[in-house]
């Protein structure tokens, strides 16, 4: 896919001198970017290799959003036969190959998105990823996008030994990125995300420019994302 260009020497790099301002961590499947359609097309290609088609469309993209294991068990059931997790197990690793094959063929950044993060470390703040899809092919994928420089760090669902909504890769993502849990909070877009804000005691920001829009209300975050051109402003309501 095409990604976007920055231009050189902008925000990244300059925010690593001294003590950040506050940590702003990320959630990456929903909330930087609109994977639903490559993460739908590689279960879909788990199906269609059983021989029962593609059995989930653009609709679904909510459930792509809570990963891969969550995509086989909506198929599983739609196929009104009888299964097991032991099916979704054997599937799973089928599922990552198919999906690291084609992680950005139709993956998009979500709009002023690279502005918004470049204008928070510009401003002296540190920037993190917390994300629950794989390390290795969250690295993959931020790098085909063009913007993992623009992150401090990165934690994926195997970076630790537990996943978000456990609260140990949030702390490590703050901690890793230079930050402090204590001048932090999340953005992301899923119950996930609002229960790891919970558990580690940091405010919560859901976008509504994901598949369940302004339904993410319903979680009482501390604050809705509209768009990301008001993030820098919310940013210094929240970290001051």
């Amino acid at each position: 896919m095409q990604v976007p260009t920055r231009p050189s020497g902008t925000g990244a790099k300059s925010a690593l001198k001294g003590p950040a301002n506050g940590t702003v961590v990320f959630d990456l499947d929903g909330t930087l970017a609109d994977t639903s359609a490559d993460l739908l097309a590689a279960a879909n290609a788990c199906f269609i290799g059983l021989g029962h088609g593609a059995l989930l469309h653009s609709g679904d993209a909510l459930t792509a959003f809570h990963g891969g294991r969550a995509m086989l068990r909506l198929g599983f059931r739609r196929l009104a036969l009888d299964w097991s997790e032991a099916d979704v197990d054997r599937e799973y690793p089928r599922l990552l190959s198919a999906y690291a094959e084609g992680i950005d063929t139709h993956t998009r950044l979500y709009p002023g998105a690279v502005a918004a993060v470049e204008a928070l470390r510009a401003a002296g703040f540190a920037t993190a990823i917390c994300t629950n899809k794989p390390e290795g092919l969250a690295e993959t994928l931020v790098r085909r996008l063009g913007i993992r420089d623009l992150f401090g760090s990165l934690i994926g669902a195997d970076t630790l030994p537990t996943r978000k909504p456990d609260p140990a890769p949030y702390r490590a993502a703050v901690e890793r990125a230079g930050g402090e849990v204590a001048r932090s909070f999340l953005i992301g877009d899923t119950e996930t995300d609002r229960l790891t804000g919970r558990a580690v005691g940091v405010p919560v920001v859901l976008v509504t420019f994901g598949p369940e829009g302004e339904g993410v209300s319903r979680l009482a975050p501390e604050a809705l994302l509209h768009r990301y051109e008001d993030l820098p402003a919310l940013t210094r309501r929240l970290l001051g």
